[in-house]
């Protein structure tokens, strides 16, 4: 039996997928079996359908929004270092290489700004950069589905809009949605322990 790293050399561009996203080598062998697992037709890559097959995601009201943030710009395949890439959004925040990280290098995928930045496109579904009213409710729309009237929902989210838009346009752009989460602890809310 080989050792863990002869195994992660079978991954193409291993080395530069680890630096990029902060996964140790185990993790990206045991991500890389889960692609490859996902790819049941042995095509190198993934489609939606490949995704829709993931439980969590078939039964998450959002699950459509997720796959659609694995597939930017409109693509239709998914290689192994863009599947990674999105999950390192979800990579719980490291305290120890916090402190340490050069200012030249980029802002590492899962940061506090670029988790946020996660969350806003799931809503920013017309991506011109900011969260009307009719993206709230329709966000709103598939968090709750039908536990809350149509009143309640429109209701939540006028005061939500309201609440975030500080310079009266009556949308929510990037920086009114950081500054609505300031307190909100994100690292940890977008955190899933995908593999140790």
């Amino acid at each position: 039996m080989g050792s863990r790293s002869s195994h992660a050399a079978r991954i193409p561009d291993v080395d530069s997928i680890q630096r990029e996203t902060g996964f140790s080598q185990a993790s990206l062998l045991r991500l890389y079996h889960r692609f490859r697992a996902l790819d049941r037709n042995k095509k190198g890559y993934l489609s939606r359908v490949d995704l829709q097959e993931i439980g969590a995601l078939a039964v998450n009201p959002l699950g459509d929004r997720i796959i659609d943030s694995f597939f930017p710009d409109g693509s239709l395949q998914l290689d192994f270092p863009g599947f990674v890439r999105v999950l390192a959004h979800f990579r719980p925040v490291d305290v120890e290489d916090h402190g340490n990280r050069d200012p030249q290098e980029p802002e590492p995928l899962n940061s506090r700004m670029n988790k946020l930045r996660f969350a806003f496109q799931l809503y920013d579904l017309d991506r011109d950069g900011k969260i009307s009213r009719h993206e709230m409710l329709q966000v709103l729309r598939l968090m709750v589905g039908v536990q809350v009237t149509e009143e309640q929902l429109e209701s939540i989210a006028d005061r939500t809009v309201q609440e975030a838009d500080e310079d009266g346009d009556g949308a929510v752009s990037f920086l009114e949605f950081t500054k609505s989460l300031e307190k909100m602890n994100i690292e940890q809310k977008m955190s899933i322990r995908i593999l140790k």
